[in-house]
């Protein structure tokens, strides 16, 4: 009963010392015990804008892994996912639909004197070997190319995504590996045809009348050299595009050996632009050299074409022919067979 008492006694003075203390605290003091910790902790947002990017610790050989976001990507996301499709799907579909409306209206460019029964030889095998390696080497680049912008959207709901995934590996290897062949195409094309290439004093009047493509009449065929002015556009975009898409390539297939992260996203900005681009090109370049105009698909197909055909749409170069063939140099004639 004593103990009890005593409990009875000292409960009261307890509680009335912890009142007073309570009162004798500076009222910041008691808030800033009850506020919410997390709400006061930096964000990702203050860390970008400090930091530029948010890294952590790694203990892994590979100190990059340590960055964990960083702006640029996100842009680079934003670009991949939304601008790109649009950019490729306008170039490609865009050329198809203008190269469709052409043949529509203007028909399948002929050759107006018909064939004449003699043949001239226009490319070489070496030429014509460069010209389809490169060619062959590029349509497998392309087709791989676009899966990894198109694939996913367009694709993968086709065949599923295990076959989608299966088809996504080896379709990167591929593009790895034939980029190669590519490469050395446009080297070999480069050194072969760059002194033919070259702007000459037809180039202004074939632009003027548009190389007669627009003439239904089939009469207008501006004078040209080897490779009329069109065609010296076309060897000018497949060179220096196949030189940006190579050198972009290269800081891929080597990451971080001649870039750091932003360097290989501008790589890849480049690339990607550079490669919906020449596609839509090199449909343009199809489309002329086989459905487009009679007798073109033969001077890379047989590597000889009608003395007629050349005579209209490569004059200058056929003159240039005849007067070496006059002064003794061997022909580049070859009877028809």
């Amino acid at each position: 009963m004593q103990v009890w008492n005593l409990g009875r006694l000292i409960a009261p003075t307890v509680a009335a010392f912890i009142l007073a203390l309570g009162l004798l605290v500076p009222a910041g003091a008691q808030e800033t015990s009850g506020s919410n910790p997390t709400a006061q902790a930096v964000n990702e947002q203050q860390l970008l804008e400090e930091l530029n990017k948010i890294q952590g610790r790694v203990t892994i050989p590979d100190g990059k892994a340590a960055t964990l976001q960083q702006p640029q990507g996100r842009d680079y996301r934003g670009f991949h996912e939304g601008a790109l499709p649009w950019i490729g799907g306008i170039a490609i579909l865009g050329m198809l639909l203008v190269l469709a409306l052409f043949y529509f209206i203007r028909g399948r460019i002929r050759t107006r004197a018909g064939e004449s029964g003699i043949k001239i030889l226009r490319f070489n095998a070496i030429e014509r070997l460069a010209h389809w390696t490169t060619a062959t080497a590029f349509i497998i680049l392309a087709i791989t190319g676009l899966n990894f912008v198109f694939g996913k959207r367009l694709l993968m709901p086709l065949i599923g995504p295990e076959a989608f995934s299966t088809w996504s590996v080896w379709a990167k290897y591929a593009h790895d590996f034939v980029s190669w062949a590519f490469m050395l195409g446009v080297l070999v094309m480069l050194v072969a045809w760059v002194w033919d290439n070259l702007p000459d004093r037809y180039d202004v009047n074939w632009l003027k009348v548009g190389g007669g493509f627009f003439d239904k009449s089939n009469r207008t065929h501006p004078p040209a050299g080897r490779f009329n002015t069109g065609q010296k556009l076309i060897f000018w975009a497949v060179v220096l595009g196949g030189i940006a898409l190579s050198v972009s390539g290269i800081f891929m297939l080597f990451p971080f050996a001649f870039a750091d992260i932003n360097g290989m996203q501008t790589a890849q900005y480049i690339h990607a632009i550079v490669g919906v681009l020449m596609i839509a090109v090199i449909i343009a370049h199809i489309y002329i050299g086989t459905l487009g105009m009679e007798g073109a698909y033969e001077a890379m197909g047989s590597g000889t074409v009608d003395l007629n055909w050349a005579k209209e749409h490569h004059s200058v170069w056929v003159e240039k022919q005849q007067a070496k063939a006059n002064a003794g140099v061997p022909p580049r004639t070859v009877p028809a067979e």
